[in-house]
């Protein structure tokens, strides 16, 4: 049979191809499908990305315990806070210049969350430090989290394992 024979074979005046209804029927398994999809993953990235900022707030963390013990203090202001675990800072004594054994955190590693905040990190005094706080970190480290305000309820902070307050669910160290 050739072309010319099947083609002769349909009734005249039909047409071949797809309906409205068809077509709207697919449209609308379409849509279906990606309001299921959006239902189901954005929540999944949004809890990632709380996830991921507590790794990287446990790494920071671990970096800075590191400087601290070839230096013998956690990087100030003056020598570039954060900064001073990716770049070897200005030290005025050049003794402590030759304690810097860094990097500290990997090449590559930014200083921000994935919303593309800086990463907070202040130096407490420890001469204020109440007897219940004795055992707390002596610095502050923490993402203002996805609303980028600071001291709200999305705040995602680094707490050591030894500080107090903090919350079962957190086993690595982070709230």
């Amino acid at each position: 049979m050739t072309i010319r024979h099947l083609a002769s074979l349909r009734k005249p005046g039909t047409r071949s191809g797809f309906t409205l209804i068809e077509i709207l029927l697919v449209i609308v398994i379409i849509l279906l499908l990606a309001g299921a999809l959006v239902v189901f993953v954005l929540p999944q990235q949004k809890g990632a990305e709380k996830n991921t900022t507590k790794l990287l707030l446990s790494q920071i963390a671990s970096a800075l315990d590191m400087y601290r013990l070839n230096i013998g203090h956690y990087p100030k202001e003056d020598e570039g806070g954060l900064e001073a675990l990716l770049k070897k800072p200005t030290f005025e004594n050049e003794r402590l210049g030759e304690k810097w054994q860094g990097p500290y955190l990997k090449p590559g590693t930014t200083l921000e969350d994935p919303w593309a905040n800086k990463l907070v990190y202040e130096l407490v005094d420890s001469t204020l430090a109440t007897d219940d706080n004795k055992s707390a970190l002596p610095y502050k480290l923490y993402s203002i989290g996805p609303d980028g305000q600071p001291d709200t309820d999305d705040d995602i902070k680094y707490l050591s394992e030894k500080e107090p307050g903090m919350d079962s669910s957190s086993g690595s160290g982070t709230k």
